[in-house]
């Protein structure tokens, strides 16, 4: 049986529900899950005092790991068990607190068990911060129960 637009975009929104219950790092970093589709995610992150450093602006590791998350959920959202094996990042503007930045991250290429996802974090509605790009890798095993467990949508 052939998998519908629809029902990869139900697998990934399953996959994405997963994930979160079990991400406790991108949870404590008080990021939303915006939006997750297959290939792409979006989330968002709001700059607290915290997350500052000794220039008052964003310290850039709050950035990478806010593009790493969205980068996870994107690749993952196949329901294939994926990880990084490498990444970069460019600073090109900074954040400051009350900022709520954003990750938008966007499948390149996926061929075999490797992929290429760019993320570009900006300040919502506002400037480009930095962009990352992520190589993957799939490993053995999915994220939840395959297909097969989502319902039958053709009548």
């Amino acid at each position: 049986m052939l998998e519908t637009q629809s029902d990869s975009q139900l697998l990934a929104q399953r996959v994405g529900a997963a994930m979160w219950s079990r991400d406790h790092a991108t949870q404590a970093l008080d990021m939303t899950l915006v939006q997750i589709e297959p290939g792409r995610a979006l989330i968002t992150m709001p700059v607290k005092k915290s997350m500052l450093n000794g220039h008052q602006s964003c310290h850039g590791g709050y950035m990478f790991t806010l593009a790493d998350s969205a980068f996870a959920y994107a690749c993952n959202s196949h329901n294939l068990n994926t990880v990084a094996s490498g990444c970069n990042i460019d600073f090109l503007a900074p954040a400051f607190e009350g900022d709520l930045l954003e990750a938008e991250a966007v499948e390149r290429s996926l061929a075999g068990r490797t992929g290429v996802y760019d993320v570009t974090v900006r300040i919502r509605g506002g400037k480009v911060c930095a962009l990352f790009r992520g190589k993957s890798y799939r490993v053995n095993g999915e994220v939840i129960a395959g297909p097969a467990e989502i319902p039958n949508t053709k009548k």
